[in-house]
């Protein structure tokens, strides 16, 4: 009896190792393997992004304190988080700037929470290790406290993400922020240039030049503190501004275009790689982003080696043309496209039969 029972458990392991259906079946997947992305990640982020511990609040809590520096990268789709989260970067944010460098708009404005959900899926399906921040868009937060929180909800939930970041430090932002955090999220703050208040701001335009913007960035970043918030951005902002903020407060700040002073750093995913090739993006490439690639350059080469070699017929060649079918079926083939009246369409696979003869392509008849 207890020799029945183990075969029969065996029985069920090897069911349960069966594939199912939705997995990619190796007759028609399996191209080119996964880029080596070891040599890229460096030291810094350990032994691979499977092997890492998830960051959380806690973990830039901790390297605040050892003076450590906090890295954040913008990702809007699975492949963009997939990179950031290989490369060991602490935070991933899907930032509304997907509205200017995804869709195309002249500002971040458009985009709506239902898009940007849609963005946080992706990423939070291709980034497993970064802690995930989600932007609450401009329009879903600011009529009350009660929408903000409703819209964070809608963030982790739906969204897949682990914390929110907001704009701005009036009174009615800072009690969202406030109400959102005892509402159980993390919140990550955002002064100096909000790009959601250019109507108010008059355009893309630095903040803290003068004494009075600069205790205001100052007083704003203490205000988000107090509400709870676990770190501030400080966007477009002199220098010696953030690090005054840096100095004031106890939680992180992650400075964008705010000099070198802050706990950590935060560039656009596309500025950063110099994807930015059309007129377009051009003109909403910051100052202060350093490419630290040329990425925009290697995908227009490659797409314009993509449209040579297909208008030369160069490509697919025979390495590229996987699937075979036996010279006897070829023959099989091409009688039963006759018997349909298909004379030219038989004529036409019997060439190509000839040709992948030629090349080595077609197994033997059997």
């Amino acid at each position: 009896m207890m020799m029945m029972m183990r075969r029969a458990f065996r029985h069920l392991a090897r069911q349960q190792r069966r594939p199912l259906s939705h997995v990619p079946e190796s007759a028609v997947y399996g191209g080119p393997r996964p880029q080596d992305v070891g040599a890229a990640a460096g030291a810094g982020a350990g032994a691979g992004a499977g092997a890492a511990r998830r960051v959380t609040v806690t973990t830039l809590r901790g390297k605040h304190r050892r003076g450590e520096p906090i890295t954040v990268v913008t990702a809007y789709d699975y492949p963009s988080a997939v990179h950031v989260d290989s490369a060991g970067i602490d935070v991933c944010l899907v930032g509304d700037s997907a509205a200017m460098v995804v869709h195309g708009h002249d500002t971040t404005l458009p985009i709506s929470l239902d898009v940007m959900l849609e963005h946080c899926r992706a990423v939070a399906r291709g980034a497993t290790r970064p802690l995930l921040v989600g932007d609450l868009p401009f329009g879903c937060y600011e009529s009350s406290s009660t929408r903000a929180v409703d819209s964070a909800v809608r963030v982790l939930k739906e969204g897949g993400m682990d914390a929110i970041k907001l704009e701005g430090g009036a009174p009615s932002r800072i009690s969202a922020a406030k109400a959102i955090v005892e509402a159980g999220i993390a919140v990550m703050g955002h002064v100096g240039l909000t790009p959601q208040a250019i109507s108010v701001l008059g355009g893309f335009r630095p903040q803290g030049k003068t004494v009075d913007s600069a205790v205001k960035v100052v007083e704003t970043a203490l205000a988000l503190q107090e509400a709870g918030c676990f770190s501030v951005v400080l966007e477009c902002v002199p220098a010696p501004v953030a690090a005054a903020a840096t100095s004031a407060l106890q939680i992180p700040t992650i400075g964008i275009g705010a000099g070198p002073f802050c706990s950590g750093q935060v560039l656009v995913y596309h500025d950063l790689l110099g994807m930015m090739q059309h007129p377009h993006h051009a003109k909403v490439t910051p100052k202060f982003c350093k490419q630290f690639g040329n990425v925009g350059h290697v995908i227009n080469k490659a797409l314009s080696e993509y449209k040579q070699e297909v208008e030369t017929r160069s490509f697919p060649g025979p390495s590229h043309t996987p699937y075979k079918i036996a010279a006897a079926d070829v023959d099989g083939f091409a009688n039963a496209l006759q018997k349909m009246g298909l004379d030219e369409a038989a004529n036409a696979a019997a060439a190509a039969a000839e040709n992948a003869e030629k090349d080595g392509e077609l197994p033997e008849n059997k």
